[in-house]
């Protein structure tokens, strides 16, 4: 991710008014990596940025900031922290089934307010499936047989249910998915396997509601899907300062990350669309996240996870994240969160120090979160470029799909202990 920023640490931001996010290296003279999750390694801000093919960019020199005015703070809807954990209290909001809705949390709990504002609520239905949504829906894992495309599918969709995340749907076994098996072997005390076998398999659809949910649904376009704010996202910090917003480059990016999903998967179920209001498509159902309040996160270098604990110390939640690189190396130790927000700017300091302040948007360098830690500079937050979770390096800090880290911010506790390992 990026080295990142310095906020006032008083205040909690939930709404879309932004605070001002500054570059991350906390010492003018040592070069940092950027917060360049762009598309492409030669995207985006001028900065270093590898992926697992080991491209890398040109490295820039990051500075954070404390003269930020606590007037740009206070004006970001703040929840004070004393506030923030007395209610978000465990309840029962998880709502396995969605029966025709997903990503709506009942329940009246902090939590689940606060899900179901930062979350997009998505209506479908089953009707009209293409043969092969339905071969997915009602596809099942057997022992010593390859897992195809329509297996790997539902196995990414009950990992994801049971709320150890795969990253973008892309119906593939891959890296992230098997590690969000083993995360969800480790939260039920499993053995930790390489492959699927047939206790985790008992266990992932033990429960009968979550397994009724269909994995792929039917969707209608609307004028809102279809009219999102789009732009051209250029290279440069400073012409990136000058957008209105970070916005989406296109639909097709805006509806990847609405339903969680690969676009070139979205393409390939629907190859005939052309992604226009009113149009029925066949999409992911993303279910619920999960709403147990999070006291306790690790970051997980070795294995590129971000693990959530509730109060108890159980493993409620994990995520595909990417930790540090071998030049810029994320903190050791334990922190403390102390400040959330959404949405938020992002400052670029240039070799020469000139600062451009980057607008908030999706395709922001660190997405459309921003979790600061105790350790000035370094945070939990989104990514402009979700499918290359876990195949990429970042300059420290921690860094989500998106959808993850509004989930995670909808559930972290203030003072939430961060642990680096």
């Amino acid at each position: 991710m990026s080295q990142l920023l310095k906020v006032s640490s008083l205040v909690i931001a939930m709404g879309t008014t932004s605070a001002l996010l500054i570059g991350c290296s906390s010492n003018a003279n040592n070069s940092a990596q950027t917060a360049n999750d762009s598309k492409s390694p030669n995207s985006g801000m001028t900065g270093t940025t590898t992926d697992n093919n080991n491209h890398a960019g040109t490295e820039a020199k990051m500075s954070t900031s404390s003269n930020q005015s606590t007037s740009n703070q206070t004006n970001s809807n703040s929840i004070d922290a004393d506030t923030m954990d007395s209610t978000m209290t465990d309840s029962n909001d998880i709502s396995p089934v969605t029966n025709g809705v997903s990503q709506q949390i009942e329940g009246n709990s902090k939590a689940a307010n606060s899900l179901n504002e930062l979350l997009t609520k998505i209506e479908y239905s089953t009707e009209n499936l293409s043969e092969t949504a339905k071969k997915v829906n009602e596809a099942t894992w057997k022992a010593d047989t390859k897992i195809d495309r329509n297996v790997a599918t539902k196995l990414q969709a009950l990992l994801n249910w049971n709320h150890s995340g795969v990253g973008a749907v892309d119906g593939y076994w891959g890296k992230n998915t098997r590690k969000a098996m083993q995360a969800f072997q480790k939260a039920q005390g499993l053995p930790v396997t390489e492959a699927v076998n047939e206790e985790t398999w008992q266990a992932l659809t033990k429960n009968s509601t979550l397994t009724s949910q269909p994995v792929l649904v039917s969707y209608q376009l609307t004028d809102a899907d279809v009219n999102v704010k789009t732009t051209q996202i250029p290279a440069s910090a400073e012409a990136k300062a000058k957008l209105d917003g970070m916005y989406y480059e296109s639909v097709l990016e805006a509806l990847g990350e609405k339903f969680h999903i690969s676009r070139d998967y979205l393409k390939s179920l629907n190859p005939n669309a052309s992604f226009k209001s009113g149009e029925t498509i066949i999409v992911y159902n993303p279910g619920n996240p999960n709403t147990t309040p999070v006291s306790r996160v690790v970051a997980d270098k070795d294995t590129q996870t971000l693990y959530a604990y509730d109060d108890s110390d159980n493993l409620v939640a994990s995520y595909p994240t990417t930790v540090g690189s071998t030049a810029t190396p994320s903190p050791t130790g334990t922190h403390k969160v102390k400040v959330k927000i959404h949405e938020p700017n992002y400052t670029y300091t240039s070799d020469n120090g000139k600062k451009s302040i980057i607008p908030p948007g999706p395709n922001n360098p660190v997405g459309v979160v921003w979790i600061g830690l105790s350790k000035p500079s370094y945070g939990i937050h989104g990514s402009p470029d979700p499918e290359r979770i876990s195949r990429q390096a970042s300059a420290g800090c921690v860094r989500l799909t998106n959808w993850d880290a509004l989930s995670l911010l909808g559930v972290i506790k203030n003072d939430a202990t961060v642990e680096f390992k």
